[in-house]
């Protein structure tokens, strides 16, 4: 059965999801407080890129509308899906003032039949929402918490082709409502209470910050034994009970998820009593990843201060253009602190009018960026890196220096070039 849908936010998730559920055959409005994105969505303008969303918005203009009126989101609506952002507090704790503000506006739609929170919030959160509904008087009114598992870069393919779709629920008639709204996708519904829903989400990013801490531990060990992290991961990857997913040495994690998520559930295990020890570690491997790194080009260049520095790669990973929690962001700004002047490039990242970016330069191309470069630093593993002409670039870097950040080149290949070749994990590779 095809439902009327109100999304409460046009960011990265309410906009995917919005989309998706278009594409299933609901009926859906989507709310957002910035006119600019508004009217760029009503222009037919995507304000955020992920890989065929824009398709996906044009097939369904018929089906798809975009307000800034909560009313008017709300006023045909059965279902209204609660996709705000959640930052953190000066606590850690998880703010949820958007997610109540949506609430308020749901006070007086008596009409509604369910009320179904995606946005990433603590455990608890569902129980006081339910408190706040009964005491509007919308008992009637069905809670869900259906946490959202899509990774930016693949976040359409990962709703329509989800390995699990969960659904925390207190009451049947709710639980089905929401899985039939998941009609046509392609995974299973998992049924759970809504507590378990709410620390499903937060674990699973925690599952998964753990394991990219890890190999980024083992990759230190290896760089101190002469080891190769490429292969030690990909022998322990072949081990079934670990996989080989997220066992890839880099600068760490970064994006709207895991630093968030992380850190959101060591607060809420803090405010329990628990210090979440394995998590804090997990975190405080993350945070020194991209310093130890400048460190080491520190050590190689003797001294930063007066060096050109070429950054390839801003966004947190290839195929979005979300600044959010970028390793980036640490590395230009560490630079700059030790005085060098840095320059950047990204296929895909937006102008960002804040430090470190302002005290930096944007190129349109790598070759531009590394012109008389010192060395390059490797933060984003876009596919156009591995198509450089290396040996051009040999030819218009000052020294050539690489620290390849995501292990995303051939070590002999660039020492053939002539390049000092250093990447996570790996041996030093020189002529």
């Amino acid at each position: 059965m095809k439902r009327t849908v109100a999304v409460f936010g046009a960011g990265y998730i309410g906009l995917v999801t919005g989309a998706c559920l278009a594409e299933l055959g609901h009926t859906v409005t989507v709310r957002d407080i910035v006119p600019e994105r508004i009217q760029q969505l009503d222009q037919g303008d995507v304000p955020i890129y992920e890989p065929g969303l824009v398709e996906m918005i044009a097939r369904n203009t018929e089906r798809l509308a975009f307000t800034l009126d909560a009313n008017e989101a709300v006023r045909d609506a059965e279902i209204v899906y609660v996709c705000v952002d959640t930052p953190p507090t000066a606590s850690g704790d998880a703010d949820l003032s958007r997610v109540f503000a949506v609430i308020d506006v749901l006070k007086s739609a008596s009409h509604l039949t369910a009320v179904v929170v995606k946005s990433t919030v603590p455990v608890g959160t569902g129980a006081r929402i339910r408190a706040a509904l009964d005491d509007a008087g919308l008992g009637h009114v069905g809670y869900a918490a259906n946490p959202e598992f899509t990774a930016e870069g693949k976040a359409v393919s990962d709703f329509m082709h989800p390995d699990r779709v969960v659904v925390g629920t207190w009451e049947d008639a709710t639980a089905k409502l929401v899985a039939e709204l998941h009609d046509g996708v392609d995974g299973p519904v998992v049924l759970m209470d809504v507590p378990s829903a709410e620390l499903t989400k937060l674990g699973a990013n925690a599952a998964l910050a753990t394991k990219i801490s890890l190999v980024n531990e083992l990759a230190t060990v290896c760089e101190a034994t002469g080891a190769d992290i490429t292969q030690v991961a990909a022998a322990i990857g072949l081990d079934p009970r670990i996989g080989s997913h997220f066992m890839k040495a880099g600068l760490g994690y970064g994006g709207s998820c895991f630093p968030k998520d992380s850190r959101a559930l060591r607060a809420l295990a803090s405010n329990n009593g628990y210090p979440f020890q394995l998590l804090t570690s997990v975190i405080e491997v993350n945070e020194l990843q991209t310093r130890r790194h400048v460190q080491r080009l520190k050590v190689e260049l003797d001294g930063l201060y007066r060096k050109k520095i070429a950054v390839l790669g801003m966004t947190f990973k290839p195929g979005t253009d979300d600044m959010r929690e970028a390793p980036s962001a640490i590395i230009a700004a560490r630079l700059l602190a030790e005085g060098a002047e840095v320059h950047c490039w990204d296929p895909m990242a937006k102008a960002q009018a804040v430090e470190p970016w302002t005290s930096t330069t944007r190129h349109e191309t790598p070759l531009e960026a590394l012109g008389g470069a010192d060395a390059a630093i490797i933060v984003t593993e876009w596919p156009e890196l591995a198509q450089v002409s290396w040996a051009e670039a040999h030819a218009v870097m000052r020294r050539p220096l690489i620290l390849d950040g995501r292990n995303l080149l051939d070590p002999p290949t660039m020492a053939g070039h002539g390049f000092t070749y250093m990447s996570v994990g790996r041996p030093t590779s020189t002529v």
